[in-house]
């Protein structure tokens, strides 16, 4: 007896899914990514020369690339050890994220102390807040580093009274600056891993007779590691393929991978440009690996009984109870000076110059809206562009990644492999993806003679997707590894399809997870700037961080107007949808 079509349909969904899910990823990232690897290898000087010619070239390897010609391993490790050793473009860009990676770390570890061991009113909210520089758009950031900390902001201002100083454009703001972003983000893996501690478990550790440091040491640090690690492989992707703040902060004295290969899309030199992609990708791919097996075997469920948190105000005065929160205080003054003294001399920047509040920067946009000026991006257009770029980049996003969620949830042959390979856009840069739509589907593919193009729009919308999708699978995997099987067993066992089980009992269950994940793709599309600005390029298809960076080259003023604007919007669509997702722990 057949079944109806509708049941019929029903029972193969989620196959259906899989496949629809897998041709859209092989149109808008992987043929793309392919085309840059194909354009690398396919060097008309012999399959590798690109390769082989950037190895040699010291501008780009430093000293290592003595190697490569020949010379004793001995002397280039010498050299390598001297003060004046050459690293190369590669070995900047690697040695500034590494640099990047421990001093977020070093940030991040005390909020997570802060927000998993203390209970104090705003908690919550601050937890929800951890992610939001994150999502700020790192051109926007720019503009906030240099109004708080450049010549004439109010930091250098202060530290003027005293004969004092900030040099700004130095390595030193960059790493901060990487930072700014990143340290949220160790913070919250981390708290997430802190509250699962099991309560029991330093308990009976204690009754052993182990003191607290030993108990920390042999219960607590041993379950924190591997979210410590996982936290720093993820900064040290992020900031090994990005490139806005050290263009901003670094000036013509730094150059990184993802900057030069920006450099060589503009001169259309794209066989070198491909090349130094696919070197990035390689180390991008190894690190994500990395994090992708720290991250398998971190996964657990949700502790009975977390640690309790402790009241910050103590109850009793004692040095053993005032030390910890003393030192807190102080960390949470020098945090609140790195996180909220860029934005708050953005803020201020905008609505003030050389001589006192004003609104002229305000009415310098609403002047180049009425001109039409030609030579910069129009506001209006910018924030429109922004907002319909990321309505369309949710829409694909976010069933894309609740449908990869399931699939590496489930437990079959080869799964960990797909979830590596689903898992692939944290590791490719903006640049990088924007490069590969530009040259796979905006210039087009011959197809039975017929050349297949889109437009820069929709290229845009699928770098936006693309770049969102992997949150919202980190946000919702999770929740669903760690519901009751015998949920969906028993709705199955009343006759429910796979396909129903999900959406009338899983997904209801892991909502605030999924609209916790749209709220990042949707933030991180409003402030994506390194694939748009290749994509937009030539185009009218400005957004708001594209904008930024056209006004800051004229004027800060005006860069700072705009930045506020992008801040509004961003801050209000994550914090909406974060809101209703909940207290999430994990990404």
């Amino acid at each position: 007896m057949s079944l109806a079509p509708a049941r019929w349909l029903e029972r193969r969904a989620i196959a259906g899914l899989a496949v629809a899910v897998t041709a859209l990823l092989v149109v808008v990232f992987y043929y793309p990514v392919g085309t840059v690897i194909v354009e690398a290898v396919g060097d008309e000087r012999g399959p590798l020369a690109a390769f082989a010619a950037l190895l040699r070239d010291p501008f780009y390897f430093g000293e290592l690339a003595r190697l490569v010609a020949g010379e004793s391993p001995l002397a280039v490790g010498r050299d390598l050890l001297a003060g004046d050793r050459r690293l190369g473009v590669v070995g900047f860009t690697a040695y500034q994220a590494l640099l990047s990676t421990v001093a977020s770390v070093a940030i991040g570890l005390p909020a997570a102390y802060a927000l998993a061991r203390y209970e104090f009113p705003g908690r919550r909210t601050l937890r929800s807040l951890t992610l939001l520089p994150f999502v700020l758009p790192s051109i926007m950031v720019a503009v906030g580093f240099v109004a708080a900390f450049g010549e004439d902001g109010p930091v250098n201002a202060a530290l003027g009274t005293v004969g004092l100083s900030i040099d700004l454009f130095t390595l030193e703001a960059i790493v901060v600056a990487h930072a700014f972003y990143n340290a949220p983000l160790v913070a919250r893996v981390v708290t997430a891993a802190w509250e699962s501690v099991d309560a029991g478990a330093v308990e009976t550790a204690r009754s052993l007779g182990a003191s607290r440091s030993r108990a920390f040491l042999d219960v607590v640090a041993p379950q924190l590691l591997p979210a410590v690690a996982m936290g720093a492989t993820l900064t040290f992707v992020f900031t090994f393929g990005t490139f806005p703040i050290v263009l901003a902060l670094g000036g013509a004295e730094y150059t990184v991978l993802e900057e030069r290969i920006f450099r060589l899309v503009q001169e259309l030199a794209y066989a070198e440009a491909a090349a130094l992609a696919v070197i990035e990708l390689a180390i991008s791919l190894g690190v994500l690996y990395l994090y992708l097996r720290i991250e398998a075997r971190q996964a657990g469920g949700r502790t009975a009984r977390p640690l309790p948190r402790r009241r910050l105000r103590p109850p009793e005065l004692s040095v053993r109870a005032l030390v910890p929160r003393v030192g807190l205080v102080a960390y949470g003054l020098v945090a609140a000076g790195l996180f909220l003294a860029p934005i708050a001399s953005m803020l201020g920047a905008s609505v003030t110059n050389a001589g006192g509040v004003t609104l002229e920067h305000y009415q310098f946009l609403l002047e180049r809206q009425a001109e039409g000026a030609a030579f910069q991006a129009q506001p209006l257009p910018a924030i429109r562009n922004s907002l319909l770029f990321g309505a369309g980049a949710l829409a694909v996003a976010l069933p894309t990644g609740v449908v990869i969620a399931v699939l590496t949830t489930r437990s079959y042959r080869g799964r960990k492999l797909i979830d590596t390979v689903a898992m692939a856009p944290l590791a490719i840069s903006g640049v990088v993806l924007g490069l590969g739509l530009l040259r796979g589907l905006v210039f087009g593919v011959e197809v039975g003679g017929t050349r297949l193009a889109v437009g820069g729009a929709a290229a845009i919308v699928a770098a936006h997707a693309v770049a969102g999708y992997p949150f919202v699978v980190r946000t919702v995997a999770p929740e669903l590894e760690t519901l009751d099987a015998q949920l969906a067993e028993s709705a199955r066992a009343l006759g429910a399809t796979r396909v129903r089980a999900l959406l009338d009992v899983e997904l209801p269950l892991v909502w605030p997870g999924v609209l916790a994940g749209a709220a990042l793709a949707l933030a991180l599309s409003i402030g994506e700037f390194s694939a748009t600005v290749v994509l937009a390029t030539g185009a009218d298809q400005f957004t708001m961080p594209v904008a930024i960076e056209r006004f800051i080259g004229r004027r800060l003023g005006p860069a700072t107007a705009m930045g506020v604007v992008l801040l509004a919007v961003t801050s209000a669509s994550f914090l909406a949808i974060d809101r209703l997702g909940g207290d999430r722990g994990g990404l």
